[in-house]
This record gives structure tokens, C-alpha cells and sequence, in this order.
């Protein structure tokens, strides 16, 4: 607030005028997104200081008393109020019954000294487990002595056998070691797997081949780094290299799953066994399944750059010019990893206080005569602002490094002489973020915020009742959902070019959003034919990496030894390495849109004379006659060129 003080308003100002002035923008957003995040950290503090805390972190058994220390008597709770100073863990008498309607475990909780290292499959064993460990895993009423001979031993000891359990770090909880606990759990949450054997062998395959998961991941990244490198130092030939490597990948892995189809169909399999027999059938049909459709992408592919061959020049100058950006501002390549960083903080605060949240309120007895913590009154809406908070904040860091590229770029951009730029542009950028915008990122992000609530919403209804709503209801529950999710992507398209005209002229969200949008809709033929070719060339670099990882994923899963279903680690794999390759090009997409933004506006206020000189490179020129040559020849016509170039010199002659 203190930069904000010394700066004039500059809401009526309807001039660009970039870098020359800065003042604060949306103040009262700024304010209102303060005071939500002390209702935030409030929520946060309540939870904590009505004991969730240490119900959390230490555990809570059935009958409300918390692990690790002295208790106190709950009215009407038989086994309440105990000391357990000395039993720090929980344990679950059926650890793999779960409730997913009401996300628990339904099972007897108790606090144990340690949690069983071994399998125990008779009660016996757990009798001397007790004795010798000390740790009594059959409910408090029972002494060991009696495991074996009370009666009540079968419905109040755990039920056998007795998993190998191991506790998680901070948290005190005795957890299955097996897998075969979470296969049972997936086979709830998969309703689509009729066969639970087939769920069985894929999770089996994804702990088997768990090391060559996480190779393959370290791969993709390895290649967005190298694929942001490559966009730095070759820009000009990249597009070319891009084109002609995903031809040949697309061909070429299209190629090898044919291959290893037929391979798998001629291979011997008199020396398998059953087992092997069913799993080598299910890598056979999903091969098939792979490689059509791998044709039939390949065959879109290739019949896309076949209509876009003719572009492809005007891309290549694009790139030489965001080439440029990264080689003056290196750090911008950093950027996905310090908003990664910042959502990972805020998500692990935010699932913390949530976890806190489910521990809250006053001891209350159930049906089955055990004690649930329930929250009484207003209080129990809390959830409902925890959830607004999740979507707004996560939205507001997201918006952050987008004022921070489009800052950044912007003062690269506008910066006539290059060796005058600050010596960290991005941290200049940041400075005035923090100083000047952050009402306005607040503002862009709670506009999201309102369309992305509503569409989860409608979502969670959605599923909620899936097969009960007649087709009509359906198809308007769908059709609304798809409406929200493409308002959604305009808003946040718009929203990115209003931080933009934020940065350059520093003017409130609204003002900057229409003016964004004005000059957008000024220039909408270069829009479709700068931004589409420039996108799909980034698409391109997302779908080189992910076939380069997919490849190697299909060749070492191929060549091991073990039989496992790899159907899911190869899913797994290619869905990270798209992430990743999306994290990074998604940042060199956004530089392209910031430049080609700049240059709107400086080809529309200024035309070259004295005193109105361009901002622009050399090679940006270059690129508006390429790009007027390549419309020509598309059949667009000069006359419809002419009449979006003319009007941007005469306005600037005219201002």
C-alpha cells in the first residue's frame, strides 16, 4: 500500500502511454481479497484452537480419546477420558473399509504402542504380539489373556488376517503395507471395471514398474528443457525441426505399435502361464487399441500441416522475436517452477486446514455408539468459503505469473534501447505487481472464480445423478457445463491481455479489459493467423515430447522381463510429460501473446514519423509484410488486409 500513496489515479485517461506512469488499480478489490484471506487464516486458527489440530496430527480413536497423552471423560462415552501417553499410534481393527460416501474408514479406531511389523493371521499371534510388544490391538476391554478365549474377541479384535501395517511420518497412523488394501479401495472408485482381476494387474503393474514411471517423468522434463533451450538459441529453424520431427515420431511410433502388435500376435505361448496368458492378451488388444489410434491422429496430423504448410513462414519470425525476450529475460523460463512452488504451498496449507476442518467440533455419539466431532451452527459453512478460497487464491497465483511475463515482457518490449533494461526485468516486473496491480490480479482471478464455482457445482451434480435424470435434463446439465467451461477459457483468454494493457499503461481491470479487447477485435485477422499458427507450432512441441517419452516408455516396458499390464504406466507417463511440456510452452505462448499485444498497440498509436517512432524489432516488421504476402495467397483478398491495416495509421495520425 505504501507504493500506491505518491501515484495519481489515472482512470479517465483513455491514451496509452506506456511505462510513463504508475499508479494503483483496483484498490477496493485488493482490500476485499485482504479481508478474505483473514477469513481464511480465521478458519485456519479456529480449527486449531478448538483441538483439531492434535486430533490430526496425533489420531483420535473410536471413543474420543486423542493418542499420546492424558484424556478427558466425555458424558456418556464408555472408554473415554484414558491415558494413552504411552500408545502414540492408531490402528484400525479394518483398515480397508472404506466409506466413500462419507470419506472414512468404517472400522474400530484404538491407540496402539506399535503398529504390527509382520502379518498375523491368528489371534494367537496377536496375543503374543501383545505380550511381547506390549501393544494391545483388541479393544481396551479386553486384557491379552483373553484374545483367545472371550467370545467377544471376534467382533471387538481386528479382523484377521492382520495386515503388515507401518505408521505414517506425522501423522501416527498405522497404514497397510500391501497394495492389495488400495486395489480393493480402487475397485470402489472404478465403476467401470466389471472384473476386479483386471484392476488387480493394472495396479499391479504400475508397483512394478514404478522406477521406470519415474524415469520416464525425469525424461519429459528433461525434454521441456531442452525444448525451451532450443526455442532460445534455434529459433528460426526450430519450426522446420519441430515439423519434420513430428512427422517422422508420429510415423515412426505409429510404425512401432504395429510392429509390437504383431509381434505380440506371432510370439509363442505354449510356456506361459495362465496368468501370463490374460496379461499378454490384455497388452495385445491394447496395442491395438494404441496403434489405431495412433493412425488416426497421425492422419489428422499430417493433413493439418498439410493446409498450414504456407504459415509456417510467419511463425518462424514470430519465434525469432519471443527468442530474443527469453535470451534478454533468462528467468522467464524459471517461471513454471516458482508458481508450481507457490500452488504447492497454498494446496498443502489448504488440504492441512481441510484435514483440521474434518476434526473439528464438540465430541457427539453415534449410532453405533462411538464418538464423531461435529460442527454446530454457522460454523458449519466454513467448508463452503474453504472452497471458494481453494479456487480464488489458486486463480490469484496463476494471474500473478501472468502480470509477471506480460510485465516483464512488456518493459522489454517498450524499451527502446535494450542495453537500458533493468537488470532483472522480472523482478522489476514483480515490484510493481506488489506496488501497483495486485487489485487488479485479485479482480481477474474472482472473475474466474465465478464461472469456475458454478461449473464444479453443476459438475458434482452431475455425477451425483448420473443415470437417474431423464435424457432432456441431461443434455441440458451437459450443454450448461460446456458453456460455463468455454465462457471460462475467454475470460481467462481476455483476462490475459488485460494484464497486459495493466502493465503497459497501468489503468484499472475494466478499462484494461475493453481496451484489450478493442484492439484484439481491431486486429482479429492477424489474431487468427499469428496466434492459431504460433499455438499449434507449441502444440507440436507438446506432442514431441510426449511421443519421445511414450516411445521410451513402450520400449523399456516392452523389454523387461516381468509380465505386468502396462497399459496405466504408459497412460501415467504421457499424461505427466504432457503437463510438464504444457507448463513450460504454455510460458513462451504467453510471451507471444504479450508481444503480438505490444505491437497492436504500437503500430496503432505510433507511424514511424518523428516523434511517434516505432517500438517494434526489425523482424516484427518483417513478419507484418509476410504476414499480409501469406493472407494474400490464402485467398483472403488485399482489400479486407488493407482495411484492417490502414485504419491503425490513420488513428495514429489522427491522435
Amino acid at each position: 500500500m505504501g507504493c500506491c500513496g505518491s501515484a495519481a489515479s489515472q482512470s479517465s485517461k483513455r491514451e496509452w502511454k506506456p511505462l510513463e506512469d504508475r499508479s494503483c488499480t483496483d484498490i477496493p478489490w485488493l482490500l476485499l481479497f485482504i479481508l478474505f484471506c483473514v477469513g481464511m487464516g480465521l478458519i485456519c486458527g479456529f480449527s486449531i484452537a478448538t483441538g483439531a489440530a492434535a486430533r490430526l496430527v496425533s489420531g483420535y480413536d473410536s471413543y474420543g480419546n486423542i493418542c499420546g497423552q492424558k484424556n478427558i471423560k466425555i458424558d456418556g462415552i464408555d472408554n473415554s477420558g484414558l491415558d494413552l501417553t504411552k500408545k502414540k499410534y492408531v490402528f484400525f481393527l479394518e483398515p480397508c473399509n472404506v466409506d466413500l460416501v462419507k470419506r472414512k474408514i468404517k472400522s474400530i479406531a484404538l491407540c496402539v504402542s506399535a503398529c504390527p511389523r509382520k502379518e498375523l493371521k491368528t489371534l494367537a499371534e496377536v496375543q503374543n504380539f501383545a505380550e511381547t510388544n506390549g501393544s494391545t490391538l483388541c479393544s481396551y476391554e479386553l486384557k491379552p489373556s483373553e484374545y483367545t478365549t472371550d467370545p467377544r474377541a471376534a467382533k471387538l479384535c481386528p479382523k484377521l488376517p492382520v495386515p503388515e501395517s507401518a505408521p505414517i511420518p506425522f501423522f501416527h497412523r498405522c497404514a497397510p503395507v500391501n497394495i492389495s488394501c488400495y486395489a480393493k479401495f480402487a475397485e470402489a472408485l472404478i465403476t467401470f471395471v466389471s472384473d476386479s482381476s483386471v484392476l488387480h494387474r493394472l495396479i499391479s503393474g504400475v508397483m512394478t514398474c514404478r522406477e521406470i514411471i519415474l524415469g520416464l517423468c525425469l525424461l519429459s522434463l528433461v525434454l521441456s528443457m531442452i525444448m525451451m533451450v532450443i526455442i532460445r538459441y534455434i529459433s528460426r529453424v526450430l519450426v522446420w525441426i519441430l515439423t519434420i520431427l513430428v512427422v517422422l515420431g508420429s510415423l515412426g511410433g505409429t510404425g512401432v505399435l504395429w510392429w509390437l502388435y504383431a509381434k505380440q500376435r506371432k510370439s509363442p505361448s505354449d510356456t506361459l502361464t495362465v496368468d501370463q496368458l490374460q496379461i499378454a492378451k490384455d497388452n495385445r488388444q491394447a496395442l491395438l487399441i494404441y496403434a489405431i489410434a495412433a493412425t488416426v491422429f497421425t492422419v489428422i496430423l499430417l493433413l493439418i500441416m498439410l493446409v498450414m504448410r504456407k504459415r509456417v513462414s510467419l511463425t518462424i519470425a514470430l519465434f525469432h522475436v519471443a527468442g530474443k525476450v527469453f535470451i534478454h529475460l533468462p528467468l522467464l523460463v524459471f517461471q513454471p517452477f516458482w508458481t508450481f512452488f507457490a500452488l504447492m504451498l497454498f494446496w498443502i496449507y489448504w488440504i492441512a486446514v481441510l484435514l483440521f476442518l474434518g476434526t473439528t467440533g464438540s465430541p457427539v455419539k453415534n449410532d453405533q455408539g462411538f464418538v464423531e466431532f461435529q460442527v454446530a451452527g454457522p460454523l458449519r459453512y466454513m467448508w463452503w468459503y474453504h472452497v471458494v478460497g481453494l479456487v480464488w487464491i489458486s486463480e490469484f497465483i496463476l494471474a500473478c505469473q501472468q502480470m509477471t511475463v506480460a510485465g516483464a515482457v512488456v518493459t522489454y518490449y517498450f524499451t527502446r534501447e535494450k542495453r537500458n533494461l533493468p537488470f532483472t526485468p522480472i523482478l522489476a516486473s514483480v515490484n510493481r505487481l506488489i506496488c501497483y496491480h495486485l487489485g487488479t490480479v485479485a479482480k481477474g482471478a474472482f472473475i474466474i472464480t465465478l464461472v469456475k464455482i458454478p461449473r464444479m457445482i453443476l459438475m458434482y451434480i452431475h455425477t451425483q445423478v448420473k443415470g437417474k435424470e431423464n435424457a432432456c435434463a441431461r443434455c441440458m446439465l451437459k450443454a450448461c457445463i460446456c458453456c460455463l467451461w468455454c465462457l471460462e477459457k475467454c475470460l481467462t483468454y481476455l483476462n490475459q491481455n488485460a494484464y497486459t494493457a495493466t502493465a503497459i499503461n497501468s489503468t484499472n481491470f475494466c478499462t484494461s479489459a475493453k481496451d484489450a479487447f478493442v484492439i484484439l477485435v481491431e486486429n482479429a485477422l492477424r489474431v487468427a493467423a499469428i496466434n492459431t499458427v504460433g499455438d499449434f507450432m507449441l502444440f507440436l512441441g507438446k506432442v514431441l515430447i510426449v511421443c519421445c517419452t511414450g516411445l521410451a516408455g513402450i520400449m523399456l516396458l516392452n523389454y523387461q522381463r516381468d509380465y505386468t499390464v502396462w497399459v496405466l504406466p504408459l497412460i501415467i507417463v504421457c499424461l505427466f510429460a504432457f503437463l510438464v511440456a504444457h507448463c513450460f510452452l504454455s510460458i513462451y505462448e504467453m510471451v507471444v501473446d504479450v508481444l503480438f499485444l505490444c505491437f497492436a498497440i504500437d503500430t496503432k498509436y505510433n507511424d514511424g514519423s518523428p516523434g511517434k517512432e516505432f517500438y517494434m524489432d526489425k523482424v516484427l516488421m518483417e513478419f507484418v509484410e509476410n504476414s499480409r504476402k501469406a493472407m494474400k495467397e490464402a485467398g483472403r483478398g488485399v482489400g479486407a488486409e488493407g482495411r484492417e491495416l490502414k485504419p491503425m495509421a490513420s488513428g495514429a495520425s489522427s491522435s
